[in-house]
């Protein structure tokens, strides 16, 4: 396999992480690779990223999303509707983002979990009066990606997800 077909194939769901913290350097490489998805349209992007390594504010916002309060950091997704050429898409968008982000931290050997906040609108609603944005109109929460070395027994690994019976050809 290729770097990247290994990349792909062990990435995982790492729900757990060892007391170690992330580069900045590495956060910053995550970051940029959210920045590389493809967007519906070139330069309408809606993306922007909040950097979260405060342990007060990891666990006010575990408390809505568990997962996050014993992370090292967490990276909050968030939708800027207003620079998004297709203002009802931008979640596409954002998904591309968020796996891309997923990706790079296998590559740097670490670990991550996307943790859902859209389209639960009293969710994002939390998420976002927790990082200060007031309202979700138009600067929308979309996930929290965590990030670290992951525990023991979280490690990225191989596990045969192929199902040919899910493929349909010309028509379902």
């Amino acid at each position: 396999m290729t770097d990247f077909e290994t990349i792909i194939n062990t990435r995982r769901s790492i729900r757990e992480y060892r007391d170690k913290d992330v580069d900045d350097e590495d956060i910053l490489k995550i970051i940029k690779a959210g920045m590389q998805a493809p967007g519906s349209r070139l330069g309408a992007e809606p993306w922007e990223f909040v950097v979260v390594k405060d342990k007060e504010t990891l666990a006010k916002i575990g408390e809505i999303k568990p997962r996050v309060t014993n992370a090292p950091v967490a990276i909050v997704l968030v939708a800027n509707i207003e620079r998004a050429f297709y203002k009802t898409v931008w979640q596409q968008d954002m998904g591309a983002a968020a796996e891309n982000m997923l990706l790079e931290a296998v590559n740097l050997g670490l670990g991550g979990l996307w943790n859902g906040v859209a389209p639960d609108e009293e969710r994002m609603a939390k998420i976002g009066e927790i990082i200060g944005i007031d309202d979700i109109a138009e600067t929308k929460p979309y996930c929290i990606i965590t990030i670290g070395y992951p525990a023991d027994g979280w490690e990225n690994k191989f596990m045969d997800k192929f199902d040919e019976a899910r493929i349909h050809y010309e028509k379902y």
